[in-house]
């Protein structure tokens, strides 16, 4: 029961830091009243441009694959060690099948995605039939 209270003491007082954060803020903060200031861009500009406009999905895509490739990378950082020190010993073969067989698995979403042409940066036209 202690850690209970313990951990719904600290989600309270977060709760409390991030109101009073804001009510102070507000006090603190000065008031600009101005119409130019309360525009979409909020910086006095005028906007030339609607503030909706079409996101190209293919940054979200790649972004994706380098971040399962970025943490597969990190992942072979444990199992290259187990190599160095089993080559020190002498018996490198299991660890070092373990290893291809990460990189064959690895190389597969690869060149699925390759072929598929998600790694294209410019979208070739596919014409419909």
């Amino acid at each position: 029961m202690p850690d209970l209270l313990l951990i719904l003491l600290f989600v309270a007082a977060a709760g409390g830091f991030v109101f009073a954060s804001l009510f102070v803020g507000r006090f603190v903060r000065p008031a600009v009243r101005d119409r130019e200031k309360l525009t979409t861009y909020e910086c006095g500009e005028r906007p030339f441009h609607r503030a909706w406009f079409n996101y190209n999905p293919r940054f979200y895509i790649i972004a994706l694959i380098f971040i399962v490739f970025d943490v597969a990378v990190v992942l072979m950082i444990p199992p290259l060690v187990m190599l160095r020190q089993a080559m020190v010993k002498g018996n490198f073969l299991v660890p070092f099948l373990g290893i291809t067989a990460y990189l064959v698995l690895l190389a597969v979403p690869l060149a699925y995605v390759w072929i598929k042409g998600d790694l294209e940066w410019v979208a070739k036209d596919q014409k419909q039939p």
